[in-house]
């Protein structure tokens, strides 16, 4: 079963996603190896709490093994919030937070002007993978860009997870390595409908 998430799922929903991006390539590069994983929860939950429910859409498994935050484009508010949040989320990067700044930097350039759904995070427990939850919150949240007439995009840097995002409708529209000798990193984009 998928649902929308509630506030009451964020710290759950925030060790899920903590434990899906352990050993993600991104994350590594962008959030220091000290206490890593608590960075990376922390990371997730503010992610969560203060911009995915409160000004986007959040999609969960029911037993919340897996996880998709989105952006919308009338989820107005959430860049200023973002703005505020830099200072927490610099800190959270700790040693990393150059090369935190300056992937957002260039992964910025890919990035689409016109309005999207954008799909910020996604990730499933490693001991749900193969299941197909993770395609189904994603699913979740396609058909709501569709309904709303609005293309969906999402960053990746995982190669793996290209093939699964073509599956879903997206193609690549850059492939770049991360400054710093950061990971390759595909921007992906999906028309409305499909």
């Amino acid at each position: 079963m998928i649902r929308e998430a509630r506030e009451t799922d964020v710290a759950e929903a925030a060790d899920t996603l903590a434990e899906a991006f352990r050993d993600y390539p991104f994350t590594r590069h962008t959030i220091a190896a000290d206490d890593h994983l608590a960075r990376l929860r922390e990371f997730q939950r503010i992610f969560l709490a203060e911009i995915g429910l409160p000004h986007g859409r959040v999609w969960v498994s029911g037993d919340l093994a897996a996880v998709a935050v989105w952006s919308t484009p009338d989820s107005g508010g959430a860049e200023e919030v973002m703005a505020g949040l830099l200072p927490t989320l610099v800190g959270l990067a700790g040693d990393r937070a150059d090369a935190y700044a300056s992937a957002e930097a260039a992964m910025e350039e890919h990035r689409p002007q016109e309005p999207v759904w954008f799909l910020g995070t996604v990730g499933v427990r490693p001991g749900a993978r193969g299941r197909g939850l993770g395609r189904a919150v994603v699913r979740a949240g396609l058909r709501e860009a569709d309904a709303a007439g609005v293309p969906a995009f999402l960053e990746t840097s995982a190669p793996d997870n290209v093939r699964l995002y073509t599956s879903l409708g997206f193609t690549v529209t850059a492939e770049y390595d991360l400054p710093g000798g950061g990971p390759r990193t595909w921007s992906m984009l999906r028309p409305a409908g499909g």
